[in-house]
C-alpha cells in the first residue's frame, strides 16, 4: 500500500486526519507491513537549533486498532513539532502501529490475526508466563490473546526493528482509556504529565513497557488518554505535551560537545588557586 492510499484510509477513518495533510507530512514507508497488507507508516524530525547528539524519542501511537485517539493525538503533536522553530529532540514518529486493528469494521485491539501486539514483544519472560498469564489471568480473553509465539506478528517484528534502529533514549506510546499516566525503566517516574497522573498499571508477558522498559533499560512512557473515541481539549493536549517535553529534557542523558570540556578545563587551569 502506497502513502497516499494509507492516508486516504486514515482520514476515512478520523475525522481529525486530513488525507491531504497526511500526504504533505512526508512520511516514509516503513520497510515492512502488517497482515493485511497495510502501510506501517513513519516520519523523522531531526532537532532544531543548536543541538548537539539530539536524544532520541519514538513516539508510538496506535498499537491497539480501537484507540482512535491515541493516533489523533499523535498527528496532533506532529504538527507541533512541525511549526516549532527549536526543539531539543530527534523524533521518530509511528503514528498507526495496528493499521489492521484501526481499519477493521468495527475496528478492533488486536491486528488481523487475533494477536494483542502489545502483548507479543520479547520480553524475557514471554516463553515462561505469556501464554500461561493470559489463560490464568485474562480468562484468554481474546483482545489480549499474545500471540503463539513472541514476535508472531509483522507489527511487532517492524516496531523491535524500529528500536533497534533509530535506537531511541527514550519510548512514548499514546493509548486510551484510562486516564492515568504509566511509567517503567530506569528512571524516577514523573509524577504527572497535564492531568494524567502517575499510576503504574504494572508490566505484562510480552508488553512494550515489559521488553523495552524492564529488558532494555529504555525510559518508556505510556499515556493512558481518558476517552478512546474523542481527545482531550487543546488545552489539556498542549499541557501534558509540554509536561513530558520538560521531564525528557531533565531526565534523558544529555552529552557535552569535547569542546565544551575542553574550555571547561581551560577555564579551571586557569583560575587562581588557593596557596
Amino acid at each position: 500500500m502506497s502513502v497516499d492510499r494509507a492516508c486516504e484510509r486514515l482520514g476515512q477513518r478520523l475525522q481529525s486526519v486530513d488525507p491531504n495533510d497526511c500526504r504533505r507530512a512526508g512520511f516514509h514507508l516503513g520497510d515492512g507491513a502488517s497482515r493485511w497488507h497495510q502501510a506501517l507508516l513513519y516520519r523523522d524530525f531531526p532537532a532544531r537549533g543548536d543541538v548537539f547528539q539530539p536524544r532520541r524519542v519514538l513516539l508510538i501511537g496506535g498499537i491497539h486498532g480501537d484507540e482512535f485517539s491515541s493516533v489523533s493525538m499523535v498527528f496532533q503533536w506532529m504538527r507541533k513539532l512541525e511549526q516549532e522553530r527549536i526543539q531539543p529532540f530527534y523524533w521518530r514518529v509511528i503514528p498507526s502501529a495496528n493499521p489492521d486493528g484501526l481499519f477493521a469494521n468495527p475496528a478492533t485491539r488486536e491486528n488481523l490475526a487475533g494477536v494483542d501486539l502489545n502483548r507479543n514483544f520479547p520480553s524475557a519472560d514471554w516463553n515462561q508466563r505469556a501464554l500461561s498469564y493470559w489463560r490464568s489471568r485474562t480468562g484468554s480473553d481474546k483482545r489480549r490473546f499474545p500471540g503463539k509465539s513472541s514476535m508472531s506478528e509483522p507489527e511487532t517484528r517492524w516496531l523491535v526493528s524500529q528500536i533497534e534502529s533509530f535506537k531511541p533514549d527514550a519510548i512514548v506510546s499514546v493509548h486510551a482509556p484510562y486516564g492515568v499516566l504509566d511509567y517503567d525503566g530506569p528512571l524516577r517516574p514523573p509524577e504527572r504529565f497535564g492531568y494524567l497522573r502517575l499510576q503504574p498499571l504494572g508490566v505484562y508477558p510480552g508488553s512494550l513497557g515489559n521488553y523495552a522498559g524492564v529488558d532494555r533499560k529504555l525510559p518508556v512512557i505510556t499515556l493512558e488518554l481518558p476517552n478512546a473515541g474523542s481527545m482531550p481539549t487543546a488545552a489539556q493536549s498542549q499541557r501534558i505535551w509540554s509536561d513530558m517535553l520538560n521531564w525528557l529534557a531533565r531526565n534523558l542523558p544529555r552529552e557535552r560537545p569535547p569542546l565544551y570540556e575542553r574550555l571547561d578545563d581551560e577555564v579551571w587551569l586557569n583560575q587562581p588557586r588557593d596557596p
